[in-house]
């Protein structure tokens, strides 16, 4: 699965704002001044800028199945190693024994709890930061009658299979924790909502959770009626969670 390149420079600001100031400062205070980052699914690298402030001599390298992003990632951080490697079946191969840490992004949400388990082997004890999973609370002001059923909708459709297996969607986060917890490690969470006024993020967005929801069987009229009103409300607010684990 990937996404392009107008999607994800949307969304890139509403992540920033979004991601836990607090669990990314700990996450860098903890691997030190210049460590060696695994980021997996890395898009054009979003990851990168986000903790790039605080750790400006880390060492990266991105690794994703989309050659396109891959090379946009490049172009914009000159700097940064790449590889492009299919994440769902070479999850070891993206992650060598020398890195010092992983890192994840809007990413874990589309795997399956197999595939949890193996971030979790691959880790072999190292500290990962895993931000902004989508956790299932969807909020619009003013309110909907339709919004519940949407998102119950959209749900479902998150938990089908993204090419990692059955996805876990709005419970990766939590399934990935007790699964850290079991290996012992200590692990943090904290919200990151995004906050998402009028505007393309919040057109691209809605119209993405209704063609999903149609997917799980939404009626189209529905699904396009509901779609015209969230466009156009004056917030939403989209869940999710940021993880950070270390032994």
């Amino acid at each position: 699965m990937s996404f392009d390149t107008k999607w994800l420079d949307l969304r890139e600001p509403a992540d920033h704002a979004a991601r836990d100031p607090h669990l990314m400062a700990r996450f860098a205070a903890h691997i030190g001044p210049a460590p060696s980052i695994i980021d997996l699914g890395s898009g054009t690298g979003s990851t990168v800028r986000a903790l790039s402030p605080l750790l400006p001599d880390a060492r990266w390298r991105l690794t994703d199945n989309d050659p396109l992003l891959l090379a946009e990632a490049r172009r914009r951080m000159p700097d940064v190693e790449t590889a492009e490697i299919d994440l769902s079946s070479d999850l070891s191969a993206a992650i060598p024994g020398e890195a010092d840490a992983i890192t994840a992004s809007a990413l874990i949400d589309l795997v399956s709890a197999d595939w949890l388990d193996s971030l979790v082997a691959c880790a072999k004890g190292r500290p990962l930061y895993i931000a902004l999973s989508y956790d299932g609370i969807g909020r619009w002001t003013p309110r909907h009658p339709d919004d519940e059923a949407v998102l119950a909708a959209f749900a479902e459709h998150q938990r089908g299979d993204k090419g990692f297996g059955p996805a876990l969607g709005p419970d990766a986060a939590w399934n990935l924790a007790r699964a850290l917890h079991a290996q012992g490690y200590h692990v943090q969470t904290a919200a990151s909502p995004w906050q998402v006024k009028p505007g393309p993020l919040a057109e691209m967005l809605v119209a993405g959770i209704a063609d999903a929801a149609i997917e799980a069987g939404t009626a189209p009229d529905t699904a396009a009626h509901w779609a015209s009103s969230r466009q156009r409300a004056d917030n939403c607010e989209i869940g999710h969670v940021d993880l950070f684990a270390h032994k």
